[in-house]
């Protein structure tokens, strides 16, 4: 399928690896022109040659963590009007929230909340004068079933959930259209080095815990960050004009609802 983008221009955050790179990947693809990020030099200029050497569009590194104040800036100066949007952090640490003080919560609530609410803002002003404009929010599987070792998760991304909900439906008549992305277990770094201190901490092989991760999810597997990115670039597409303020999980069928 023609997804009708090709020539548009992208930041995709915390693209270097993982899920953003899989969406940074799909969408240069498609023709796309990327804007990259990600804190660590090497990371972000190995994704950004790979995306070079495999695709033909344009493709703009930025080292900056898209938590900082800074770190947005700089996006926005590699690419001030940027047709696509997605936004993307590491989340917050597993902590038990009695041990949390108001420090911690505003501090925790920063990547998954403030950070992309303030990079919509500087853009979403000039989607609608141009009467063209995606963004895709990756959050997590946690806004349909809460994860009860990541309060700060849970809430960060509650909270963006429902500001996008209302965000959405305001700017949609301009053919500006904000969804959500909700990934449940993937084969990133990070999903796998948690398997492996996991299956440490328990004294078994590897393998065998993860079997035991895979038989909990109806498809048998994790997710990869190719498939994930294909989704991402079909809500960014000009097919998704009809779907709006929705929270599409991606889980392998984990989550078990009628609705």
């Amino acid at each position: 399928m023609e997804l009708g983008i090709a020539g548009k221009n992208a930041i995709v955050c915390a693209s270097s690896k993982g899920l953003g790179r899989g969406c940074a990947f799909a969408l240069a693809q498609e023709g796309v022109n990327v804007v990259i990020n990600g804190r660590h030099r090497e990371e972000v200029e190995a994704t950004a040659n790979a995306l070079r050497a495999q695709t033909k569009v344009q493709v703009t590194e930025v080292v900056a963590d898209v938590t900082t104040a800074e770190g947005r800036a700089r996006l926005l100066d590699a690419c001030p009007q940027p047709d696509i949007l997605v936004t993307n952090a590491g989340g917050p640490p597993a902590l038990d929230f009695r041990k949390l003080g108001e420090k911690e919560w505003l501090e925790g609530l920063i990547p998954n909340l403030v950070a992309p609410v303030l990079l919509i803002k500087e853009v979403i002003d000039g989607m609608t004068e141009r009467r063209f404009g995606r963004i895709v929010n990756i959050t997590s599987r946690s806004v349909k079933t809460p994860l009860l070792h990541l309060p700060l998760s849970n809430a960060a991304r509650a909270g963006l959930t429902g500001f996008i909900g209302g965000l959405s439906r305001q700017v949609a008549p301009h053919n500006v259209i904000v969804n959500n992305l909700l990934p449940g277990p993937f084969a990133t770094d990070r999903q796998m080095g948690q398997v492996r201190s996991k299956a440490t901490e328990m004294k078994i092989p590897v393998d065998d815990y993860l079997k035991s991760q895979h038989a909990q999810v109806p498809v048998g597997r994790f997710g990869t960050a190719e498939e994930f990115g294909r989704a991402c670039a079909y809500l960014c597409s000009v097919h998704a004009e009809f779907i709006v303020g929705q929270n599409l999980l991606m889980d392998g069928g984990g989550f078990v609802s009628t609705l």
